[in-house]
């Protein structure tokens, strides 16, 4: 595949073939970072939150990158490439385990901007999402071939897993997550996953949250 051109030229492309002044790239990187952000944090996603987190006023959003919708299609465009990058990665890797493990980590931490992103932009990953879902096959593929991942599972399972990885809130039953809590999620299922030998797991485990005190 192709590498995905970032959001940033893609912004500041207007088929002119002109550089544009330097102080234009800056703010359009800024504001293509404030809508990542907002996206990693589950935050509100709309010009002027994401010109307020980005320093710049909402002239200067809608005179850099046009529309809403134009700056989230062109960071869509960028998440996405950049897990695509990363299953290639993984096929590259001589080492089949390896290679998957690597790729899902990354894919965890990313999938939830590409959803939330795709999610606001009402679904438009459908010409996309076959060469995410080629990727997965053939990690998955490649890891069992090499007698690393069991073979009682589908990659469609292993792709639901990673997802649930992610899939948490702060906050569950009264549990704080703990650091690197998606990190954890995922080693627990890779464990699962893999025929011989546990890893330690990273960072902490949850930490209970004191219920606050009756009035």
């Amino acid at each position: 595949m192709t590498a995905a051109m970032p959001a940033v030229d893609r912004l500041l492309d207007d088929g002119s073939g002109r550089r544009p002044r330097a102080d234009a790239r800056r703010n359009v990187e800024r504001l293509v970072v404030a809508a990542r952000q907002a996206a990693v944090e589950g935050g509100e996603i709309t010009a002027h939150e994401i010109a307020r987190r980005a320093g710049v006023g909402i002239g200067t959003f809608y005179r850099r990158v046009g529309t809403l919708e134009s700056l989230l299609e062109a960071v869509l465009g960028e998440v996405l490439g950049e897990i695509i990058t990363k299953g290639d990665d993984g096929l590259a890797d001589p080492d089949p385990w390896s290679g998957f493990t690597a790729f899902a980590l990354s894919y965890i931490h990313l999938r939830n901007e590409l959803c939330d992103v795709n999610k606001r932009l009402g679904d438009v990953l459908d010409h996309s999402r076959a060469e995410l879902r080629d990727r997965i096959q053939l990690l998955v593929k490649r890891a069992q071939q090499a007698g690393a991942m069991r073979t009682d599972v589908t990659w469609e399972d292993v792709a639901f897993l990673m997802a649930a990885a992610s899939s948490t809130g702060p906050h569950t039953l009264g549990l704080q997550t703990g650091t690197r809590q998606w990190d954890r999620n995922l080693q627990v299922i890779l464990d699962g996953l893999r025929i011989p030998d546990p890893t330690p797991l990273p960072g902490e485990p949850p930490t209970l949250t004191p219920w606050p005190e009756e009035p």
